[in-house]
């Protein structure tokens, strides 16, 4: 059934049917669809421009409708145009003229408007609720690893100790600024479009308050063409998906290094790994590949949506329909990237010792060693130049700092005394930072217990 089809004298050609129809796609909206149909009815029955009775009569096809397509005994037909006429063809073949009457004072643009925020809505919060998943995984990694010393690095260089506990920190303010942003979106987002009409509202004495109460929005939008023609909340979305698949693909870069022969710092559980078809031998990290590689899809999704919306006049106009395949995609696929990488991040294992080597063998401790000679009155432009020259010492010589004598130490400078090997050790460069943000257990216990009180929030 056409919605539209009353002015025109000649059938549609079947490609240009084809090529505007969206039912392949849209019909993902079902349950909004009919959800925002039965608070459209019941604002109507209130405003008294339906009958009570005619209200209960189209409320029960519909929850009918959504029944039967759920438990599969009707199937969506894809010969209609798109989802909304599918729902009030088959409402209208099911209750008769009463049917005919749920499209009043109400315009397929803001209806398209309303299903979108709804499923949007809804879809954000389900985001949120993975990200919060994989926080809690990342939390216990840091409560677990308080005393697991690692380099940090920069440049991909080792630089300064750290634990693997504040490593994990930085992915945990990193998602947790994810979940703020996505909280954000739905706060911005909950304003109902329903009763905008096509782009000026319309004569009938609609109740918008009441409806978007009814579909829990914190009240209608305030412009009729912008409700309509407003895709921003969708762009938003995908910007904020984008950043989350940045984030993730980040923390699966760094898992691919550390589960190199050459860093074996990890080692992923077999669940979550492939072989070879010709290397036996091989185990490889694809569920971190395969991420790391989807991120560019969303990526994708978010530039075609901005690349469709900068040209377009006030107000609805049919590019929008292409907001939703991208959408759903970008959506599908982040969610599906959440759920494996939490699964593969919970059940990795952390070769501790591994860590500490490596740590011990990238002079990672070098910082600690100027800064025992500022404390002893060397200036710092001085006290970096003389640890330079330890460095290139213990190149020459194969050995890491604390594997020098106290008379190496002497031969480069007099002011080194034995309690040089107490400052430079792990233990003292991690655990003396104590300040907020820093590494040290101190400050790490108190990060965790802020968070554990954010993910009880």
């Amino acid at each position: 059934m056409k919605l539209w089809g009353g002015r025109f004298t000649k059938e549609t050609n079947q490609l240009v049917f084809n090529f505007n129809a969206s039912i392949t796609f849209d019909q993902k909206l079902f349950r909004q669809d009919i959800d925002g149909s039965i608070a459209h009815v019941s604002m109507l029955a209130k405003q008294e421009i339906l009958t009570d009775v005619e209200k209960d009569t189209i409320i029960k096809g519909l929850l009918s409708i959504k029944e039967d397509i759920l438990n599969g005994t009707l199937a969506i037909d894809e010969t209609q145009e798109d989802i909304h006429s599918f729902v009030e063809s088959t409402l209208i073949n099911r209750i008769g003229e009463a049917g005919k009457k749920l499209h009043t004072g109400r315009s397929r643009n803001d209806q398209v408007a309303l299903d979108m925020k709804l499923y949007t809505r809804d879809e954000v919060l389900h985001v949120n609720d993975l990200c919060k998943d994989l926080l809690v995984v990342i939390n216990q990694i840091m409560k677990d690893n308080l005393d697991t010393y690692m380099p940090g690095f920069t440049h991909l260089q080792k630089a300064q100790p750290i634990t693997l506990s504040h490593h994990m920190g930085a992915y945990f303010e990193m998602f947790k600024r994810d979940r703020s942003r996505l909280i954000d979106i739905y706060n911005r987002m909950n304003y109902s479009p329903i009763g905008s009409g096509a782009l000026a509202g319309t004569t009938y004495p609609l109740d918008r308050e009441y409806t978007a109460s009814l579909l829990g929005f914190a009240g209608p939008t305030l412009n009729s063409m912008d409700s309509v023609a407003d895709r921003d909340y969708l762009i938003e979305f995908l910007s904020a998906l984008s950043i989350i698949m940045m984030h993730l693909s980040r923390f699966c870069e760094e898992i691919i290094i550390w589960n190199s022969n050459e860093y074996q710092f990890v080692e992923i559980d077999d669940a979550y790994s492939t072989g070879s078809s010709i290397m036996p031998q091989k185990k490889n990290p694809d569920i971190a590949e395969l991420v790391r590689g989807k991120t560019g899809r969303v990526y994708g999704s978010l530039m075609s949506l901005l690349t469709t919306m900068k040209g377009l006049p006030l107000a609805y106009n049919k590019d929008m329909q292409e907001d939703k395949e991208l959408t759903f995609d970008a959506i599908d696929t982040v969610k599906g990237c959440l759920a494996l990488f939490t699964g593969m991040l919970a059940t990795m294992k952390f070769n501790k010792s591994t860590m500490v080597l490596s740590a011990k063998n990238g002079f990672t401790n070098a910082t600690d060693a100027a800064d025992y000679l500022v404390n002893h009155g060397v200036a710092f432009r001085d006290a970096h130049g003389i640890v330079g020259q330890l460095v290139l010492y213990c190149i020459e010589k194969g050995i890491a700092l604390d594997e020098m004598t106290l008379e190496e130490f002497k031969s480069i400078s007099p002011v080194f005394d034995s309690d040089i090997y107490d400052a430079i050790s792990l233990e003292t460069c991690v655990e003396k930072r104590n300040i907020i943000g820093a590494p040290g257990k101190v400050a790490m216990e108190k990060v965790i217990q802020h968070n554990e009180t954010y993910l009880k929030a």
